[in-house]
């Protein structure tokens, strides 16, 4: 399905943003049937993708990433011009260098890297505990229930009265078919183009 127009909406991603489901079976050739579909993208989004179970059972089972979560919403409360950054290294710690996110010292090290302040980074890693925080990020997750958010990364589009709510990050096309615009692809063809 192809859209006509421009496409003037960007993606945001909210928080850490996970692109595979757990293992519940291997397919073809040994990996998870999530993988295979994400594969496909590759020559698309211009990335390498590699199959780690131990990490993602452990990012999402064992582990956990609940400190993760807070602190990016610590950030968004305190500094919402950071939360884009923090929010990408602490992807690109998990998800591309395969390292900690759940350790105090590796968030801070994700915040660090962002361009936080040692400073700034150890004061919100001090808030995650605070009611606050943990009220604010029960808020928000219950607001991603409502909309029918069952994993992320979701986008909640209102258009036309009705509201659309659009799971993975590879479901900008249907975004943009949505809003009426063109997808260009997430490496669009020229510098200038418009996504």
């Amino acid at each position: 399905m192809r859209a006509e127009g421009k496409m003037s909406a960007g993606h945001r991603d909210s928080g850490l943003v996970k692109l595979l489901a757990p293992p519940t079976g291997l397919g073809q050739a040994g990996r998870a049937p999530g993988l295979k579909v994400l594969c496909r993208y590759q020559n698309i989004w211009n990335i390498n993708l590699q199959l780690r179970p131990s990490l993602i059972g452990g990012i999402m089972k064992d582990s956990g990433s609940l400190s993760a979560m807070r602190f990016l919403t610590a950030v968004s409360l305190e500094h919402p011009e950071m939360l884009e950054k923090v929010s990408r290294e602490l992807w690109m710690r998990v998800w591309s260098r395969d390292e900690d996110i759940t350790q105090p010292q590796s968030i801070l090290a994700a915040a660090e890297k962002a361009g936080m302040s040692a400073e700034q980074a150890q004061g919100l890693l001090e808030k995650i505990s605070t009611p606050k925080v943990k009220n604010q990020l029960k808020e928000t997750t219950e607001a991603a229930c409502r909309y029918g958010a069952f994993g992320l990364p979701i986008t909640v589009a209102h258009v036309d009265g009705q509201t659309h709510m659009i799971f993975g990050s590879d479901r900008m096309e249907l975004l943009a078919f949505l809003l009426g615009e063109k997808w260009m692809g997430p490496v669009p063809p020229a510098v200038n183009a418009r996504l």
